[in-house]
Parts: C-alpha cells; structure tokens; sequence
C-alpha cells in the first residue's frame, strides 16, 4: 500500500543526506524552532516550503480556515508548547486567498460540525459588513474576509494569556499576520505585528 509514497520518501532521504551528510543527525538532537506557524489545513499552503524552510526550523499549526479559537485545547496546547517550550521568537498566523474554509463561512449552506467551527468567520464578517458589502460580490469580497480573519486570529493569538505572560517576563515575541497567494506563491504582510502587551492593547 502507498509504495510510491515509500519510494519518494527514501528519495527525498537520500536527497537531503546527500546534501547535508548531517542533516538527521542534527534533527535527532534537538528541536529549536524560531517560528510557530497558524495556517489552514489546506494541501495547496504547506508551511515549510512557502518560506523555504527544512524540517526543523518551522513548528506548525493547521486547521480549517486557519483559526486560532481562545476556547480551542488543541491550538491552545500547541500554541502553549511553541511559547512556554520551545521559545520561538515569531508567530505567524497566515490565511490563503480561495480558502474554502472562509467561503463556506458565509454562503449559506450548511455542512454539519464545521459550521460551527467556522462560526468566527461568520462574526468577523458581520463586524466588518459595511467594508465587505461595497466590495464586488464573489472573489474580491471573499479574498478582503481572508485578510480581515487573519487579522482577527492574529489579535486571538496576541492577547492570549501565554502570549501576554510571555511578554510579562520580558520573552522576544512577536506576532505576524500574512495571507498566501496560491496563484503565484508569494505572501503578502497584512502590517499587524504586535511585539508586546501594549501594541497588542493599541492595535485593537
């Protein structure tokens, strides 16, 4: 079963090895990311090779529509594990344009258990109805909700009490908000980094 995924796996081993005789090596020793990644589960938005990453160097989060729900235990745990553990140095929340998760937030049909997980959306963009309304309808108005969620999570993820007692003890952290573009891959900054308490008090 999924033999072809065996074989490309020892390729892509063979590959890195070649490259870097120490690579695994290294890996076994030690995990030291500088960046925790929030990103959707989308198979078009892989975290690691946006940014031109190797394994280790990125830990990462993914759900659908790349939230960062307060009442979530597994992005709260994970979220925790990155600060308290880890001591990365840089969060990035980062959405994607097309994300099905955010369209399926506000077309009105409905598709059991996800809606609910969706329902942020759906109040990110009864917040902000006036902007989106005098946008065209379709992708324009969709692709300005993927950008005002990312900014939303990225107020969740900053005023979170971990991220907040973080700051407290004088830990370097900052937290970022991109959106990807699956049509040419590159990521376009949102300008919301929030880099302690008081920006993060500001900024919202």
């Amino acid at each position: 079963m999924l033999d072809h995924l065996k074989d490309r796996n020892r390729v892509w081993a063979s590959r890195k090895v070649e490259a870097d005789p120490g690579f695994f090596k290294r890996l076994i020793g030690q995990q030291a990311p500088e960046y925790f990644w929030i990103g959707c589960s989308d198979s078009r938005v892989p975290a690691s090779e946006i940014v031109d990453l190797d394994p280790g160097e990125v830990f990462v989060h993914r759900n659908v529509a790349n939230l960062a729900p307060p009442q979530d235990a597994n992005y709260l745990s994970v979220l925790q594990f990155a600060v308290d553990v880890l001591k990365v140095k840089h969060i990035l929340v980062v959405g994607h344009y097309g994300c099905g998760g955010v369209a399926a937030s506000v077309d009105g049909k409905r598709r059991g258990l996800v809606d609910h997980w969706l329902q942020p959306i759906r109040e990110v963009a009864r917040f902000h109805c006036e902007e989106l309304e005098a946008l065209p309808e379709g992708r324009e108005r969709l692709d300005r909700l993927c950008e005002l969620n990312v900014m939303r999570q990225v107020r969740n993820v900053a005023t979170d009490v971990f991220v907040q007692d973080a700051w407290a003890r004088g830990q370097t952290l900052a937290v970022h908000g991109w959106v990807y573009s699956i049509g040419n891959g590159l990521v376009t900054d949102m300008n919301v980094t929030v880099t302690n308490a008081a920006e993060a008090a500001a900024l919202f």
